[in-house]
């Protein structure tokens, strides 16, 4: 493992953190909030203190709320084409300050700056197709089967939308819900993870200078989250929630939602199974499990993290696996060098930590990492186990870590269900030259997305989601800005 220098001091040159803290965002406008109180924003990679945004309480909430409302109307009565144009413009001026924002994100998230850059793209590429998507929403127009009169559809703003990120991606999961609600015509109020705001409020700057109305984006920090979205939900002018995040916090807010019958789309958790056929390309599968597990450092709710090899193909799979992690530059996210950064707290350099003393435990073998790092920051080195029974904890808990648990399969029925024992199904990945049986294999596979022979599922333009107790509803495609809609039907006599 190659361990890249370490530095107890941020490098913040050339990123105005004051211009990104300097309040709430509601209105268009820069404001303190009613608590006074200031959150502290850490890079995780040096423990440092970056800056301190707003803390939002009761009162701000409900301003944040009512400047959505005011401009509710406004919004959802521009013409598509200038919606669409100001979409536009976001991604421009995303895509002209990308470097600037992937080292902002690197900065307060500590992910590689390699990664960082292609969140940035990636986060983008949202506007570009909903600017897209903007100019075609369109309703249906038939004869009902009886004939007695015409059946109109029509596509509706929802109305205000509450959104809330976590931290592991600040950019791309804001503007996975923030450019589909806006090209529908919904204005709404972020609330995006205490551990990342600055890209947030980065962001909602951006959006302003691109042509965002006042009131239409909102944007709030909170260090009382629960009583905070509550409050927010409780408001009848709220109709859509849409949480991406951890699914013991998400069946919290649909059981908050269900009192006022508000439309929910969650994108919960996942426990990605990635499975290694015999007649696997080697290389390609090893490039793939290296991208489904690694990026982000593992951060991600589509990370692989239950992988299972055939017998046949199995120690050669380990060992080439094996090499490429040992390889891995660990470092500070905005070293360029670095391929490996910081965890996002000590909590989760714990969690991981306890997970393979667990594996271990019950009898998993490590070959490479396996202990915490010691020293300035929050790292965990990149970890091979190989076989990880089925009783270990991280067979059935997200991992959210560089740590790759594999086991040996002999059959494909087994296989499957062993990637089926899991309350989550959101993302899963499988490797075979044989693309009849890879499609056969995934058709079994319970899950939402996935990746065949590659190790990214991840695409603006497809929809993203999970089953089971990874979620509802979609992102991405036609499906996202649908999500953002009410469906109207209007029967008339001709």
């Amino acid at each position: 493992m190659n361990i890249a220098a370490r530095t107890a001091k941020s490098d913040t040159s050339g990123i105005d953190l004051d211009g990104f803290s300097k309040g709430l965002f509601i209105g268009g406008t820069w404001q303190e909030g009613e608590t006074g109180r200031r959150i502290p924003v850490v890079d995780p990679s040096s423990e440092t203190v970056l800056a301190e945004v707003a803390d939002a309480g009761l009162a701000d909430a409900a301003a944040a709320v009512d400047a959505a409302a005011r401009a509710a109307p406004g919004w959802a009565a521009t013409p598509p084409r200038q919606r669409s144009e100001i979409l536009r413009r976001c991604f421009e001026l995303m895509s002209e300050r990308a470097e600037m924002l992937a080292r902002l994100i690197s900065l307060e998230n500590g992910k590689a700056l390699r990664d960082a850059r292609g969140e940035v793209a990636y986060a983008a590429e949202f506007f570009r197709w909903n600017a897209e998507e903007a100019v075609r929403i369109v309703g249906d127009f038939g004869m009902a089967p009886a004939g007695a009169n015409r059946i109109i559809v029509d596509y509706q703003p929802i109305g205000i939308c509450v959104l809330i990120t976590p931290w592991n991606f600040p950019a791309a999961m804001a503007t996975r819900k923030i450019a589909p609600a806006l090209a529908a015509g919904c204005t709404v109020v972020l609330k995006p993870a205490t551990e990342t705001p600055l890209t947030a409020y980065a962001l909602a700057a951006l959006y302003k200078e691109a042509g965002v109305p006042d009131g239409v984006v909102n944007v709030i920090t909170t260090s009382t989250p629960g009583p905070v979205t509550s409050a927010m939900l409780a408001d009848p002018r709220v109709r859509k929630l849409s949480f991406t995040g951890s699914t013991g916090v998400g069946r919290t807010l649909l059981a908050e939602a269900s009192k006022s019958v508000i439309s929910c789309s969650m994108e919960l958790g996942g426990n990605a199974p990635l499975i290694v056929f015999d007649d696997a390309d080697l290389d390609v599968a090893v490039e793939g499990a290296m991208i489904a597990k690694m990026r982000n450092a593992g951060e991600a709710c589509t990370a692989a993290n239950r992988l299972y090899v055939q017998a046949g193909i199995y120690d050669r799979f380990v060992a080439a696996l094996t090499q490429r992690m040992e390889s891995l530059a660990v470092g500070p996210g905005t070293d360029p060098e670095t391929e490996c950064g910081p965890m996002i707290t000590a909590k989760a350099v714990d969690k991981i930590d306890r997970l393979v003393e667990d594996a271990v435990t019950r009898g998993a073998r490590v070959l490479c990492g396996g202990k915490k790092l010691q020293g300035t920051g929050f790292f965990y080195p990149p970890t091979v186990l190989t076989d990880v029974p089925l009783d270990a904890d991280m067979s059935c808990e997200e991992i959210f870590g560089p740590v790759a648990p594999i086991s040996r399969f002999d059959t494909e029925a087994e296989v499957i269900a062993r990637a089926n024992d899991t309350e989550y199904g959101l993302a899963a990945y499988v490797f075979t030259k044989d693309i009849a049986r890879g499609l056969k294999v995934s058709r079994q596979i319970e899950a939402g997305m996935i990746a065949l022979n590659r190790g990214l599922v991840s695409d603006p333009a497809a929809p993203f989601g999970g089953v089971k107790q990874s979620g509802l509803g979609r992102e991405g495609g036609s499906h996202g800005v649908l999500e953002f809609t009410e469906p109207q039907y209007i029967a008339v006599t001709l």
